[in-house]
């Protein structure tokens, strides 16, 4: 099993070597960022509220259930079987859930998990060309991912997992369907007595999404051929041809360390740098404090903060579209700004737990997160 799992991961760091190779080609004069060129960018909306209050600079610390989504490779770590429920209200009245489960095998060397996500809205008004105030109709927008989940530690101080996901994209009468894979790994060591942890992920490798479906059902009405006589022509039955679309595949590299790990008491550094193929790189930093079992009362504490670099804000949003646009670039400040906290009990084998964040969008506002998990 490990021998053909090694196999396995190989191959895939293979696939990613030669993804990543076209961006070794860029030269400074030439821009091949691939700005809206993907679709299901729901898959990048991440996975808890610890994980949003760090501003996602998560992959090296993971080791609960949220795994599943930022480092296949902590799930190996977990001490006990997790479960937990994630939600909030997005940007536009759209919502997003996120389900997970971890089990790690007995012996603590394996794990597995699935995932769950959930992004959307429904019954808005359909608006045209001939009915600008709406037509009566109304359409939704469901897209969904389901993934499974296997990790291992290699050693005591490095693990690897893989993620199988499959995506459903479905906007008013039209879905479309997609296979990807996330893979990511974990190195863990000591600086003196101190814990230090280093991860590279790649996300959302797979097949393109194309739509299809009776809204690319029209009736047209072709020309007569040249030189005849123009008969007026019945209409015939066609139907569009929508373009494939990319998924947002993204390269994580991330570390974090205990600038404090004392007693009950732990203070963890964390950074992390993302490359993702639709815009530029970004950046974050976040810090977290936790203290465990406060008086021996089986209650646990933990505060959180982050601020994450967005390059795409740097743009003029304005003139580059023709029109003139209330935000610049110095606009933003706020924008990638993240705080949280969390609140656990431990009895026994049974722990609870609820994180809350807080992160803020520019213009578009901010957001609360919500999360509520059980271990066994």
């Amino acid at each position: 099993m490990t021998q053909r799992l090694t196999r396995v991961l190989g191959t895939l760091m293979g696939l990613a070597a030669l993804t990543t190779a076209p961006l070794l080609s860029q030269t400074s004069q030439v821009d091949n960022t691939g700005y809206g060129g993907t679709s299901g960018e729901f898959l990048l909306l991440g996975a808890g509220a610890r994980g949003a209050a760090l501003g996602d600079a998560f992959s090296a610390l993971t080791r609960d259930v949220t795994s599943l989504y930022y480092n296949a490779a902590g799930l190996a770590e977990m001490p006990h079987a997790e479960a937990q429920v994630s939600t909030y209200s997005y940007i536009a009245s759209t919502h997003y859930t996120w389900v997970g489960l971890g089990l790690p095998f007995p012996g603590g060397t394996r794990a597995i998990g699935f995932s769950l996500g959930s992004f959307g809205f429904s019954n808005q008004p359909v608006y045209t060309l001939e009915d600008p105030d709406g037509n009566g109709q109304t359409y939704s927008v469901s897209e969904t991912f389901m993934g499974a989940t296997y990790a291992q530690n290699f050693s005591d101080r490095f693990s690897a997992g893989i993620t199988a996901k499959l995506i459903s994209d479905k906007l008013g009468s039209t879905n479309a369907s997609a296979f990807a894979v996330d893979f990511g790994t974990n190195f863990h060591a000591m600086i003196g007595d101190r814990p230090i942890r280093a991860a590279f992920t790649i996300s959302n490798l797979g097949t393109s999404l194309k739509a299809s479906g009776s809204a690319l059902d029209v009736t047209v009405t072709r020309a007569p051929p040249l030189g005849t006589v123009d008969i007026p022509q019945n209409p015939q039955p066609a139907s569009l041809k929508s373009s494939a679309w990319s998924l947002p595949v993204q390269f994580l590299v991330g570390v974090s360390f205990d600038a404090l790990n004392s007693g009950m008491n732990r203070v963890s550094v964390l950074g992390e740098f993302s490359q993702p193929i639709n815009t530029k790189p970004g950046a974050g930093l976040g810090l977290e404090y936790q203290a465990t079992n406060i008086s021996s009362s089986g209650f646990s504490l933990a505060l959180r903060g982050s601020y994450t670099l967005q390059p795409d804000n740097n743009f003029d949003v304005g003139s580059g579209a023709g029109f003139t646009s209330q935000y610049s670039a110095s606009s933003f400040t706020s924008d990638g700004l993240a705080a949280g906290g969390g609140l656990a009990y431990t009895h026994g084998q049974l722990m609870l737990g609820f994180d809350y964040a807080y992160k803020n969008y520019g213009p578009l506002g901010a957001t609360n997160y919500l999360s509520f998990s059980v271990g066994w």
